[in-house]
């Protein structure tokens, strides 16, 4: 999984995800805690590893100088990726590159990289607007997600 920055809530608890958009973000793959946090299971790897802070409509962008300082190092230790999931705008642009789409076409695209990658909004509550707009992705994608996860998460 690639995500932004930690939440101000993950931040202090040292755990990704430790919030209300880690509750989405569980629900959407189908997938429990115990299994959301076991190592074998997930890689978590945002593009930042500190809170960036607050700003106007949410928290801050992750600080451009985290991401080139020790991504590489630490992908090269993951040798059996099978999915990548693109977590928000930031990871979506470090994951699909400068393609000129919009968080919304490049999630309602999802088929093009399926099901190698996958852009997914991200699970804060501040995009509620953004999900009761686009229903198809709870009715269309989420199931095909949450089949996937399951055959990832029970394979031996």
């Amino acid at each position: 999984m690639v995500g932004q920055a930690p939440g101000r809530r993950a931040h202090i608890s040292g755990q990704p995800f430790d919030d209300a958009s880690g509750d989405r973000l569980r629900d959407w793959l189908g997938v429990t805690r115990e299994q959301f946090y076991n190592p074998e299971l997930f890689a978590i790897l945002p593009m930042g590893f500190c809170y960036p802070g607050r700003g106007k409509s949410g928290d801050l962008p992750p600080r451009p100088e985290c991401e080139p300082a020790w991504r590489a190092e630490l992908m090269a230790h993951l040798s059996s990726i099978e999915l990548t999931l693109a977590l928000g705008q930031f990871a979506q642009r470090y994951c699909f590159g400068a393609d000129g789409l919009t968080l919304s076409q490049r999630v309602s695209d999802w088929r093009t990289h399926w099901p190698q990658r996958l852009a997914l909004p991200h699970p804060s509550p501040r995009n509620n607007v953004w999900l009761a707009r686009n229903s198809w992705f709870e009715t269309e994608l989420l199931p095909v997600l949450r089949s996937r996860i399951q055959q990832l998460v029970n394979q031996p």
